[in-house]
């Protein structure tokens, strides 16, 4: 971790190891927050220190940043970060006319790396008094449904597949829209995570639990276990494995989807295996399944972040839409003799 992160000052690296060794966090976030805070104490020592303004944030030096630099910086530095990542910072260097200006949704994750970071120096650590951001709001995010396959899709995705190893791949994708987990999930299951009725699944923050599946995913299970027993891979306890002889990686998964939503007829820009996720959720709550049900099967810790598939298909709201007269209403209609809108009379309502 320390050799990792030498370029970074040491009240960063601490607060890495911290969430690496005591709160478990995947290497994933981690780097997040490397990336995340690395950017912004360069900022700041750009601004403070008088750097000229041509200077690339990646020439920054900030191993010498200590606490009371840390401790220094204000509410409105962290403003000026902010600003600065709306309308300055440039998302995509390689192109020939890029845009200036990242994202609400990549703005607030920075954000929310920074937050972390002040809650260790106050409440873990108490080696601050003072939390700048304490109070700071996220940057309003653009509320969009997700997408997701419809069942009829759903059904050409599993019978698009085919190949060398089709039992493998159907038995994921089986195991993506029924149960619903993530590509990380499923790429870290092992042989005896597979009990008669269920997985067992270790989700974000190590956090397990166990996920029902049905018995068409059962059987897609058993028949790719007849090949999976007859493998050697390097991970032997490695549920899925892959040509190489090693545990199947998160991008070889990507890419097994992706083909077979070509073979289906299907967008592969509009879908992946997290939209797969979506689609588990949306066939769930759409076939009368309670959302809190639904979050416990998807493991997410805020109800909120289920709430989103409660909005995507309501049978109700699609009663309520009829029920309403207007619905019914034809102005115009066709005339039975000529092929002539004609306007429909109705009676004077100052008569009814």
């Amino acid at each position: 971790m320390q050799q990792k992160f030498s370029d970074c000052p040491m009240i960063l690296r601490d607060f890495l190891s911290y969430n690496e060794t005591i709160k478990a966090q995947s290497p994933k976030t981690i780097s997040e927050y490397y990336l995340d805070l690395r950017m912004f104490l360069r900022f700041i020592k750009l601004m403070r220190c008088e750097l000229s303004v041509t200077t690339r944030l990646d020439e920054i030096d900030i191993k010498e940043i200590d606490l009371d630099f840390i401790r220094s910086i204000t509410t409105s530095d962290v403003f000026e970060f902010l600003s600065y990542l709306a309308n300055e910072r440039i998302p995509n260097p390689d192109v020939a006319y890029p845009e200036h200006g990242i994202e609400a949704a990549a703005r607030a994750r920075k954000l929310s790396s920074i937050k972390s970071f002040y809650k260790y120096l106050t409440v873990r650590t108490k080696q601050l008094q003072n939390n700048p951001v304490a109070d700071l709001e996220y940057p309003k995010l653009r509320k969009s449904l997700p997408r997701y396959l419809t069942l009829e899709q759903s059904s050409a995705l599993l019978q698009s597949v085919s190949g060398t190893n089709q039992k493998r791949d159907y038995a994921i994708l089986m195991l993506f829209l029924n149960c619903g987990i993530r590509r990380s999930e499923l790429v870290a299951l092992n042989l005896n995570d597979v009990y008669e009725d269920r997985i067992r699944v270790l989700g974000k923050g190590n956090k397990e639990r166990f996920v029902y599946f049905g018995t068409s995913c059962r059987n897609a299970i058993d028949d790719y276990l007849e090949e999976r027993n007859q493998m050697e891979l390097s991970d032997n306890r490695a549920l899925f494995g892959s040509r190489d002889h090693n545990r199947i990686s998160v991008s070889a998964v990507h890419r097994l989807v992706k083909k077979a939503l070509l073979k289906a007829g299907l967008d592969a820009d509009q879908f992946s295996a997290h939209k797969l996720r979506h689609t588990a959720a949306t066939l769930m709550v759409a076939n009368g399944v309670d959302v809190k049900t639904v979050q416990e099967v998807l493991g997410h810790e805020n109800l909120n972040t289920t709430q989103i598939y409660t909005h995507i298909e309501s049978s109700e709201l699609k009663i309520a839409a009829e029920a309403n007269p207007i619905s019914k209403l034809n102005i115009f209609k066709k005339s039975d003799t000529k092929n002539e809108e004609k306007l429909i009379e109705y009676p004077d309502a100052t008569n009814s």
